[in-house]
This record gives structure tokens, C-alpha cells and sequence, in this order.
């Protein structure tokens, strides 16, 4: 079963290919369908740099919402994750726990 992490934002895949270090692995792409020889098929779709890929909590980049599925980049060092902060303003909102008031009634 596919794990939604706590966070995470979608990046067009030019953006993330500034990264000096950059490397995908092409193989985890998601599967879309396509009509070949009037058939329908799945076929792993071609990333281009319009594509928009999820930067996930943990940092590794996603070609899917779920951050252990379709792995496109996971070679997380700081100099990664200094990119994400800088460079991508990447930030995972930190939110206070919401206080609710009772009314007395009277």
C-alpha cells in the first residue's frame, strides 16, 4: 500500500534539473495509457522539462503524490537539501495545534 508522507510540492522538472547533481531514473516513471495499434496500453510516460514532480517531506522527488512510489531522485545530501531550501524555497509548514474555545452559555 502506497504511504502519503506529511508533505510535499510539486516542481516543474526544469526547475529541479538546475541541481547540479541532478540524475532521474527515467524507469519509475508513472504509467500512463496510450492507444497503440487500436489497443490500449500502459506505457511509462517521457519526462520533459514541463513535467511537475513532488519534492517529498524526506526530500526525495517523486514522479507520484506518494513518497515510496515512482522514485525519480533519492541521492539525498546537503548539498540537496540546500538546493531544496534556497533555491527552491522548499519548506514543510510547521502548523500549530488549533485551540478551541467552549462558550459558556448563559
Amino acid at each position: 500500500m502506497a504511504t502519503m508522507g506529511k508533505y510535499c510540492k510539486a516542481y516543474s522538472l526544469q526547475k529541479l534539473r538546475h541541481f547540479n547533481q541532478w540524475s532521474e531514473n527515467s524507469e519509475n516513471t508513472r504509467k500512463e495509457k496510450q492507444e497503440v495499434d487500436g489497443k490500449e496500453v500502459e506505457v511509462k510516460r517521457a519526462l520533459t522539462d514541463d513535467d511537475f514532480l513532488y519534492l517529498q517531506d524526506n526530500y526525495i522527488v517523486t514522479d507520484e503524490i506518494f513518497k515510496d512510489e515512482n522514485l525519480i531522485f533519492d541521492h539525498i545530501t546537503p548539498e540537496w537539501i540546500d538546493f531544496c531550501k534556497n533555491i527552491l524555497l522548499f519548506e514543510v509548514p510547521v502548523y500549530e495545534p488549533v485551540k478551541v474555545e467552549v462558550l459558556k452559555s448563559q
